[in-house]
């Protein structure tokens, strides 16, 4: 990538001198808009004729009359269901009266095509964006037009994993699914696994593991393997098996995400027995890795990243890629471009990580989101709350500023992790409809940098138990078929909130 003269005689969007006093949206593309809503209001402010109508209140359940199509709704929740960047783009103005200046944008880089991974978590193609979202171009369009209106982009990427795009042979843990199937269960135990090979199209592992001959195997391209060729090396993945134990290093760190196959950022130095990550050696496919995301900051004027599951890498490597993204941005104009890291694992590690890394800003670090939403629901002391943003012997600041741009709230999110395996958003549960506009006020009135989950401005009350109940919480603002309130093929952008008490 000649990244000098991608980026010669153009002139960037400029970064705000104070991301605190910015307000975020953070959306899932495939779940927000596809463009076909009819009535709702443009960026001019005229409303636009569509296909899709407006929901209205007796339209609660209407996906669930028979018990068939409530399993086709549950069934759509795991999959995509239409969202892509063109109707992002038409909703801007939506946004913007809203009072949004910053869009938190999921993942939208290829995908593995036989995965229903619509949440963007699971590249396949480092340099393209995913076909169900769009094309390169419309990602350029809808940055430029957000830049119009105001609003800056902050792009979700993933720097710890890939896709599954490889098959493991494993060799040991003979495990039982519990209907009478026995197989083999690549775990992590610190070694090595046997690959079967890339997998191809159809998921099957027919590629060999290494550099790609499309000569003899021209059906990788695009959607076999991995792309660009240079994460082609086996000496990119770590090849350890899937995590067991979230909590135990090293497994975290060098064991697959799921599926997700974990890559290899490099080796950590280590004196009396402690790390030194002054001395990381970085790996080539990190370095690559800095590269690709240059190129998307150059092309698409991207004004912020969000790095999905720093905990699960080396702090080495996260402060190499940090310093590398900030100084390329600087040179490109962009000097305050923000780095904000999903840090799971506590509050002190997110302080310490924070501190050592370079990155910019946490995602609401440990309890916040809890005792922000449970403060305003009345079950909290306030102190509970705002002592999380006072001075403390842990984070050693001589004054509690330090949170004021350190730290992103937020009480919905797509992850809810807090939560376990029965998931809902605020508006589900303990009287949030009466109660959505305190906790907003509290999160966009108090320090750090506060970030809307979308949907919950229109008070959407998603909610479900069990494997796979992060559907539940991820409603589709457009409707097609898992559209919010149970319902299907009705829009949520109204020009008024709903009514809240």
């Amino acid at each position: 990538m000649d990244l000098a003269s991608l980026a010669a005689d153009r002139t960037y969007f400029p970064s705000p001198s104070h991301w605190e006093d910015e307000v975020f949206y953070f959306l899932l593309v495939d779940r927000f808009s596809d463009g076909n809503e009819d009535g709702y209001t443009d960026l001019a402010g005229t409303p636009v004729p569509g296909t899709t109508p407006l929901y209205a209140p007796a339209d609660n359940g209407n996906a669930l009359t028979t018990p068939v199509d409530a399993e086709k709704w549950r069934n759509a929740g795991g999959t995509w269901v239409g969202g892509n960047l063109k109707g992002l783009t038409s909703k801007l103005g939506y946004l913007k009266r809203l009072g949004i200046t910053a869009i938190w944008l999921s993942p939208i880089l290829k995908q593995v095509e036989v995965e229903n991974s619509y949440h963007g978590y699971g590249i396949q193609n480092f340099l393209d964006v995913d076909h169900h979202f769009g094309t390169v171009e419309d990602l350029r369009n809808m940055v430029k037009t957000a830049h119009d209106y105001g609003i800056r982009v902050v792009m979700d990427i993933i720097l710890n994993h890939s896709g599954n795009i490889f098959t493991y042979d494993p060799d040991r843990y003979w495990t039982d699914d519990g209907k009478g199937n026995r197989f083999q269960d690549p775990r992590w135990d610190g070694n090595y696994y046997k690959v079967k090979g890339f997998r191809d199209a159809a998921g099957q592992p027919s590629i060999p593991f290494g550099a790609i001959d499309l000569g003899a195997y021209p059906a990788a391209w695009p959607d076999g393997g991995i792309w660009p060729a240079e994460f082609q090396d086996p000496a990119t993945f770590t090849q350890k098996g899937r995590i067991n134990n979230w909590d135990f290093d090293p497994e975290f760190l060098d064991g697959d995400f799921s599926t997700l196959k974990d890559l290899h950022h490099g080796t950590r130095s280590m004196l009396n027995g402690t790390d030194q990550i002054d001395n990381y050696v970085v790996s080539p496919t990190l370095k690559f890795l800095s590269e690709v995301y240059k190129y998307w900051i150059a092309l698409a004027d991207i004004d912020g990243f969000r790095i999905d599951t720093v905990k699960h890498m080396d702090p080495g490597a996260t402060r190499f890629f940090v310093a590398v993204i900030h100084e390329f941005a600087e040179a490109i104009g962009k000097d305050n471009f923000y780095a904000i890291a999903e840090i799971t694992g506590g509050r002190e590690r997110a302080y310490n990580t924070l501190e050592e890394t370079g990155v910019d800003a946490a995602l609401g670090i440990d309890d916040v989101q809890d005792k922000l939403e449970y403060l305003a629901k009345g079950y909290r002391n306030p102190s509970d709350y705002f002592d999380l943003f006072r001075n403390s012997i842990l984070v050693q600041k001589d004054s509690h500023v330090w949170f004021r741009d350190k730290i992103v709230t937020m009480f919905n999110d797509h992850d809810m992790i807090r939560q376990g395996q029965n998931k809902a958003r605020f508006c589900a549960r303990e009287q949030g409809d009466r109660l959505l506009m305190a906790a907003l006020g509290l999160s966009i009135g108090s320090m750090g940098i506060p970030c809307v989950y979308y949907g919950t401005e229109q008070a959407f009350d998603g909610q479900g138990s069990g494997y796979g109940s992060d559907r539940y919480i991820r409603e589709a603002m457009f409707g097609g078929s898992f559209g919010a309130f149970r319902s299907r093929k009705r829009h949520f952008f109204k020009r008024t909130p709903p009514q809240l008490y």
